[in-house]
């Protein structure tokens, strides 16, 4: 159908570049084409070989972990005592934000997560936007889990063989280090689980995941011998603003169901399973994140978390007065760790690969290897980036740049689904959001609210990060947007 605001004159090949620029940024992309597109790259296809087990793993590996076994240290002085209600405050954040990220998997079952959500619903440059936080939220993630599985690879090695590695190559710049080896060595060891396919992956995965759950009601039930009542006075040190920014710190623990929500197009029936696995997967690190947090402030004085990121396997030492035990968690937490680097970086490769596809990023990020059916080039480039930031960068500072970008995104998501259920309330949906719009009105408020609570820090490198994304958008994306040229994109759907 011609555009009525086009000149009588033009004829369908001089469609694409007779919309201005405002019309550009707000264009969409239809629902049913990106769920017709789902699974092609370049060169290749992905597989479908996940189902609701898989997903739930992803989810979880993404998840439970990061928050406990690294940034626990980070937050307690922030918080004290009450970094279980900055947990508490976090999930139901996440869980505002996950009914929304369920209805919509349901929904639009595509790679591109929100990015793509945001796409269908709100227009290229918000869809843009989007997808550019889903870069800085799983790509700083994986570097900040990356620093903390260094910590717990110390604390391993100091267990069994009596030595540690030296400083200047456990540590970044800032930390009392030169380089952090092995927060790389993670990275390119997840890189080589990921290369050899989703399935592969999977596998891999749900062992590391079962080592992780394992581990964590260990430290429960020996932490909890330890316990002391006195450790919980003065609850609130810091009061609610405390709280609230060990909250938003702690955020980023739970983007794990946003990277179930990027297996769209390899899960065996994602209508189905996906919204299932989000739910499920939440419900479960949530419970666990707050019983651990409950038990490490009880066993450990709060003012005494600021020396490492292995607080929980030096929790276990105290507690039993024998360093097996905390030997033993170290182990564990280095293969739990693991698991979140690989399926996190599993969620930061498939949001590019959509983004590739739809022609905002370049070509090479949706080339899919024909006998693995993964994106070999965009996960080694992609892995390659990840391990350099981690080897570099502290922590802390990588943490709250996570939390910043994951937040926003989230945002998104709530405004995305109330804006689906108006423009397009006949479509099918196998889960919904409850009372909504309040819900993800709640969601959204939530996220701002956490956002809010960031340092100034935090806010600079986020906006410097958003104006070096709007610079690459309007000098490359939105002119090779596939969008812009709708009977060569559309002739690649029908090819399907």
């Amino acid at each position: 159908m011609l555009d009525q605001g086009a000149p009588p004159h033009h004829d369908a090949t001089a469609a694409p570049s007779s919309p201005g620029l405002a019309a550009r940024l707000v264009r969409r992309k239809p629902v049913e084409r990106l769920v017709a597109e789902g699974g092609q790259g370049e060169g290749g296809s992905l597989r479908r070989s996940l189902g609701l087990w898989q997903l739930t793993m992803i989810s979880i590996g993404a998840t439970l972990g990061t928050g406990i076994f690294v940034v626990l240290g980070e937050a307690v002085p922030k918080a004290g005592p009450a970094v279980t209600l900055s947990f508490v405050i976090a999930g139901l954040t996440a869980l505002f934000s996950a009914l929304s990220y369920a209805e919509l998997a349901g929904t639009i079952p595509v790679a591109g997560s929100s990015y793509s959500y945001a796409y269908a619903t709100l227009g290229e440059l918000v869809a843009w936007i989007c997808g550019w936080c889903l870069i800085l939220e799983y790509g700083v993630s994986v570097a900040a889990v990356a620093v903390g599985w260094g910590e717990y690879l110390n604390e391993l090695l100091d267990g069994t063989i009596g030595v540690t590695l030296p400083a200047a190559l456990s540590a970044p710049p800032g930390d009392g280090g030169i380089f952090n080896l092995p927060a790389l060595i993670v990275v390119l060891l997840a890189m080589t689980f990921l290369l050899g396919g989703a399935r592969e992956s999977a596998r891999a995965n749900t062992i590391m995941v079962v080592v992780k759950i394992a581990a964590l009601v260990l430290f429960c039930a020996i932490g909890v011998m330890g316990f002391r009542s006195g450790n919980y006075e003065h609850f609130m040190p810091l009061g609610m603003a405390g709280v609230s920014a060990a909250g938003a710190t702690l955020f980023f623990s739970y983007i794990g169901f946003d990277a179930a929500s990027t297996a769209g197009e390899e899960a065996k029936n994602a209508q189905r399973d996906l919204p299932r696995a989000i739910m499920l997967s939440l419900i479960i690190v949530t419970v666990l994140y707050v019983l651990v947090a409950a038990v490490a402030v009880g066993a450990k004085p709060w003012r005494n978390f600021t020396d490492s990121e292995a607080s929980l396997a030096q929790i276990m030492t105290d507690v039993t007065g024998q360093s097996f035990w905390g030997t033993l968690l170290a182990f564990c937490a280095v293969v739990a760790i693991a698991s979140v680097v690989l399926t996190v970086l599993y969620g930061q490769t498939r949001v590019l690969f959509a983004m590739s596809r739809d022609g905002l990023v370049p070509k090479v990020f949706s080339r899919v290897h024909p006998k693995t059916g993964a994106p070999r080039a965009n996960t080694v480039i992609v892995s390659l980036f990840c391990g350099v930031l981690a080897a570099a960068i502290p922590l802390g500072q990588l943490a709250d740049a996570t939390s910043i970008g994951t937040l926003f995104a989230f945002a998104l998501v709530n405004v995305a689904v109330v804006m689906l259920r108006r423009t397009r309330p006949d479509m099918r949906r196998t889960f919904r959001v409850p009372l909504s719009p309040v819900l993800p009105a709640l969601g959204f408020g939530f996220c701002v609210w956490m956002m809010g609570s960031l340092s100034t820090v935090t806010w600079v490198v986020f906006g410097v990060w958003m104006a070096a994304g709007l610079v690459f958008y309007f000098v490359y994306g939105q002119r090779r947007s596939r969008l812009a040229t709708p009977d060569t994109s559309g002739a690649r759907t029908h090819q399907k």
